[in-house]
């Protein structure tokens, strides 16, 4: 994989930044945290070398003056709203998220509840944390929020809100997706700072878009396409032109919200510190980037990622022609079309000459593999059997997997578990060469050879099964599939 972005950089002037950020405030620092904070997978795509955990590498760094408050929604406990990206309700990814914090020696001070209104699921979820001794608050819905600035700057408002108690002069505010409430959080405990005699700050750390890179920047696109479902903007911010005579870059979102921030402030201090949105973030990210063609590619590749993922996820069945619709026309800013990714060209052509769902990866010395199904292998399945071999030196006719070791797996799947499609799957012929690499010096050189796939793109000609992109996505490869899902043997083929 080409390496476009400085991993080593970002870590140590990111933390040195957040430092100079809190110095600027008297006692306390609320940043909120937007995005994920570990396992990004889409900056890590986008800027290749940026590794999917940094922001917690960099978290760490500050861990001693530094505690975490994780923010849920009533609404979505409520709603039991689901994380797509791992399948989990936002209450139990609120348990996880703690988890994996305290496993790495971060302090979590507690959970606060947002959007509270007597929902008997968030009483019970609150009565939960209590019993596993984790500390938990209560934040209730404000009328007229947010444009009612004196009701909620007042006791009848953020005064309400249960006090969050930090001791830390850091105290980062995240949550497991969007519209939780964290901006919320870090206002409320502003107010109620102030009320008690603490001289307390806000900053804002978002990652996407990149203040400091053009509108149109490949990278900034990708944050548009990855967001198509919120219908974000990308645009100037035209608080931060008219303070600086600076262009910068922001998200409608934040734009539109600034007005009343900048009056919440003045509320609550007297005065806002910040003369625009893109004054309060502390993201330093696009100093980081080392080669910026490497990550233009990327990004373009991401956008096209997006792009077959919502015409996908339409043929499943969902609602989301309006997000198919601006995917497409920020397909059409960028001068794109799915042809610039080599492996959908390859991929296709070895479908038209086979007659079989096909698939093709770009690896990393720029070479083309391709591969079709068979009555033993899913297209997926053969691909990354050619793709080792071909890196480990081995010759294409070189079977690697018996078929009497197959066909076996085949009749388990089929006749004992009652399956109907009898090809391995991508999972299952890794544990099968695997095990053959403890007796197989060529399977094992194939095995060594999995880390090299990192970065590569691959296309497939049909809707994969979810167990093959997970391992894909494991394997940190850029896959994108046709809109067409197969049906026992035979496929359909969906049309935007």
């Amino acid at each position: 994989m080409k390496i476009g972005f400085d991993n080593d950089k970002y870590l140590r002037i990111q933390s040195d930044h957040i430092k100079e950020r809190i110095s600027h405030f008297g006692d306390k620092l609320y940043m909120e945290f937007g995005g994920k904070l570990f396992d990004d997978f889409h900056a890590s795509r986008v800027l290749p070398g940026f590794e999917p955990d940094s922001k917690l590498k960099m978290l760490m760094q500050l861990r001693d003056e530094m505690e975490i408050v994780i923010v849920v929604s009533a609404v979505d406990i409520e709603k039991n709203k689901v994380r797509s990206d791992l399948g989990i309700t936002y209450d139990v990814d609120v348990l996880r998220l703690r988890e994996e914090f305290e496993s790495r020696d971060l302090r979590v001070n507690s959970v606060v509840i947002t959007h509270f209104n007597g929902q008997a699921s968030a009483v019970a979820f609150r009565e939960r944390l209590e019993r596993m001794g984790i500390k938990a608050y209560y934040h209730y819905i404000i009328e007229g929020y947010p444009t009612n600035v004196p009701l909620i700057a007042s006791d009848a408002g953020f005064g309400k809100n249960d006090y969050v108690e930090t001791t830390r002069p850091l105290v980062v505010v995240t949550a497991p997706g969007p519209g939780s409430g964290k901006m919320a959080v870090c206002l409320s405990q502003l107010y109620n700072e102030k009320k008690r005699g603490v001289q307390a700050g806000y900053a804002k750390f978002e990652t996407f878009p990149v203040w400091n890179l053009p509108m149109k920047h490949p990278v900034n696109i990708a944050y548009e396409a990855a967001t198509a479902d919120l219908d974000d903007v990308n645009m100037i911010d035209p608080f931060h032109l008219e303070a600086y005579g600076t262009i910068a870059v922001n998200y409608n979102r934040d734009v539109e919200i600034f007005p009343v921030l900048d009056a919440l402030f003045t509320q609550i201090y007297g005065t806002n510190p910040y003369k625009s949105p893109t004054d309060m973030g502390v993201n330093m990210i696009g100093y980081c980037i080392s080669d910026d063609d490497v990550c233009r590619e990327a990004a373009n590749n991401e956008v096209i990622r997006r792009y077959y993922t919502g015409l996908c996820n339409m043929a499943e069945g969902e609602d989301n022609e309006a997000e198919v619709n601006k995917l497409t026309l920020l397909l059409k800013q960028a001068g794109l079309a799915t042809e610039y990714r080599r492996v959908t060209v390859a991929a296709k052509q070895r479908e038209a000459s086979s007659d079989e769902f096909s698939a093709a990866m770009e690896l990393p010395d720029g070479t083309v593999i391709t591969a079709q199904q068979s009555p033993l292998l899913g297209p997926s399945a053969a691909l990354i059997l050619n793709a080792l071999k071909h890196m480990a030196g081995i010759p294409h006719p070189v079977k690697l997997i018996p078929a009497e070791m197959i066909e076996p797996i085949q009749k388990t799947k089929v006749s004992y578990l009652h399956g109907h499609n009898p090809r391995l799957h991508t999972d299952e012929i890794l544990v099968a060469l695997s095990m053959l690499s403890l007796q197989d010096e060529n399977c094992r050189k194939a095995i060594d050879c999995l880390p090299l796939l990192k970065g590569c793109q691959v296309h497939c000609t049909v809707m994969l099964a979810e167990v093959d992109r997970k391992v894909f996505q494991k394997l940190g490869v850029g896959l994108t599939c046709e809109p067409v899902k197969k049906q026992r043997g035979n496929y359909r083929k969906f049309s935007q």
